[in-house]
């Protein structure tokens, strides 16, 4: 009886894990460059003193994150930006590490500094700076360039580069502060990424498969519940038929 409640037990653990999961997919169906988080569970033994080997727990596994583009709309804003094919933006991370991300809505704070979601646009040198006031635009290599406030096209001064990557076949890695980065360490500039101004990608997440997805993960938990319920009157029904007989 107790190999059901391993299996049971274990299971309606991992479902609401999973659910998170879904349900954090779902919030950010509408956030820019968003990358879904994958989750999958596998059968594992129960190790420890006094363990038998029928007896199977259920692990989760995170696999990563779907890598697959998501749709590009246009917004005709010029700090808005998409990148075209494979490639990542470079941010600084709050630990001051360099990660990396596919969201392409830039803003620029008080102090003239490039940023991703508060998170410090890296260039050439650090963290980006533009001059306070000015019209930016944005070429495909990520070279930003400004006209001063009053200024005519033809002053158009170039103020640094955004540092584009791509990790090619190396695993990114989510981390938990929903940015990207490479085991590895840091990676090169590659000239090959180009941007797109004045669009952004949306996130990957479909959000009718999220729906279904949850509802799935619910009725699976449901059923595990009633599992373990039932296994505990089969077992009440046991002891009162042994009760019985002594």
């Amino acid at each position: 009886m107790d190999r059901i409640l391993y299996t049971a037990m274990s299971g309606a653990k991992q479902s609401m894990d999973q659910q998170s999961v879904v349900s954090h997919n779902l919030a950010n169906a509408g956030t820019s460059g968003f990358r879904a988080q994958l989750h999958a569970m596998r059968a594992v033994p129960v190790q420890g003193d006094g363990a038998l080997p029928t007896r199977v727990s259920v692990a989760a596994t995170t696999p990563g994150a779907d890598f697959s583009p998501g749709p590009i709309s246009t917004t005709g804003r010029d700090l808005d930006v998409a990148i075209e094919g494979n490639g990542w933006l470079a941010v600084q991370a709050p630990d001051g590490t360099e990660a990396y991300t596919r969201r392409g809505d830039i803003q620029v704070d008080g102090d003239g500094v490039l940023r991703i979601a508060g998170h410090p646009v890296i260039g050439d040198g650090g963290p980006m700076v533009v001059p306070l006031g000015a019209r930016l635009s944005m070429g495909a290599d990520g070279t930003v360039s400004a006209i001063g406030e009053g200024q005519q096209a033809d002053a158009l001064v170039d103020v640094g580069r955004i540092k584009l990557v791509d990790p090619g076949e190396a695993p990114l890695v989510r981390g938990d502060d929903g940015l990207f980065r490479a085991p590895a360490g840091a990676l090169p500039q590659d000239e090959a990424v180009r941007l797109a101004s004045g669009t952004l990608e949306g996130s990957n997440v479909s959000a009718i498969e999220s729906m279904v997805s949850m509802i799935d993960v619910a009725r699976r938990y449901e059923m595990q519940m009633k599992v373990i319920s039932t296994a505990d009157e089969n077992a009440q029904r046991a002891n009162s038929l042994l009760s019985l007989q002594g």
